[in-house]
């Protein structure tokens, strides 16, 4: 494979399997289209974990941070009455306690604490670093620290199921979340010790797991030359902010780092609210935010597309 051909920006959706790390994902990317930089991923996931892992190309690598910090939903299966010191089912069993007298009740009641915003403390055994050195290097040394909390944020929690000591648990869930944590701590919550036996990510901001590619699908495409069609418009993660169309004149002074009246569409927008920016003929521009006190336009975030994008609106050229 070479790279050979037109500059790839954009949005590749995956499903990553079980067992390999969101990097190893990457690199099989890497590979198979040639191109080796400007390539990331846009939210890891543990190996033991499978489900959506958007891939971004050149210039959609700057709206990452958009795609880590939309919503996350994720279906996760939770053993109850086995502790490992990893928090899910690749790690050392600590304890193991009876959890056949648990009922649903227990699991539902149990579950409540878990919802809204909370403090949650993060895994030993995860990627945050502490005096430069991460928290899973001090762990397999031995080294046990006293985290300290941090506040995350569950937008819904509900329980799919409860069988034989397995439940199951739908979450929707802001950045920063830990999903072995919470299946570590719904154990404490419950005396018996748990943890994560699998974990599902269905959904990452936009991208749904239903619409994402198996790596075996990808490398087919790839092997056939047919990858770069299925690349996603570079304004794919934004699409929860509302869009506004530019004149010719408003591009050229947004490209100039020149602010923008923001006319009589958008008087009710909130200051410092984000949104997409089109220009008339549907190519992205890029994201800009209102200065309310101003009433304009600010540029934020610009971007070199030549092609219309689909999610282009049809109204409220400025």
């Amino acid at each position: 494979m070479n790279s050979a051909g037109p500059t790839v920006n954009g949005f590749l959706v995956l499903s990553k399997p079980k067992g390999m790390t969101s990097m190893d994902v990457v690199r099989v990317v890497k590979r198979l289209t040639g191109i080796r930089k400007r390539v990331g991923h846009g939210g890891t996931l543990d190996p033991l974990a499978e489900g959506v892992l958007p891939i971004c190309f050149g210039q959609a690598t700057r709206l990452m941070e958009h795609l880590i910090n939309q919503p996350k939903e994720y279906s996760m299966t939770v053993r109850l009455g086995v502790e490992t010191d990893t928090y899910d089912a690749e790690g050392v069993v600590v304890e193991e306690r009876d959890a056949s007298g648990i009922t649903r009740e227990d699991v539902e009641a149990a579950l409540r604490p878990f919802q809204g915003v909370f403090q949650q403390k993060p895994p030993m055994h995860s990627a945050l670093k502490k005096d430069g050195h991460r928290l899973y290097e001090l762990a397999r040394k031995g080294v046990e620290l006293d985290l300290e909390p941090r506040e995350v944020q569950v937008y819904s929690l509900s329980l799919e199921s409860f069988e034989d000591c397995l439940v199951t648990i739908r979450v929707e869930c802001g950045r920063g979340m830990y999903m072995r944590s919470l299946a570590h701590d719904l154990g404490h919550q419950l005396g018996c010790g748990a943890h994560a036996a699998s974990l599902v990510r269905e959904k990452a901001g936009t991208f749904r797991l239903d619409d994402a590619l198996t790596v075996e699908q990808f490398t087919k495409a790839a092997e056939a030359g047919r990858w770069r069609e299925l690349i996603r418009p570079i304004d794919a993660p934004v699409l929860h902010m509302k869009s506004v169309l530019v004149s010719e004149a408003a591009e050229r002074h947004l490209r100039n780092g020149q602010p923008v009246s923001l006319g009589h569409q958008v008087l009710y927008a909130g200051h410092l609210e984000s949104y997409r920016a089109y220009a008339g003929d549907g190519r992205f521009l890029g994201v800009v935010r209102v200065d309310r006190p101003q009433n304009r336009w600010e540029p934020f975030k610009l971007f070199r597309s030549d092609e219309p994008s689909p999610f282009a609106p049809e109204h409220g050229r400025v």
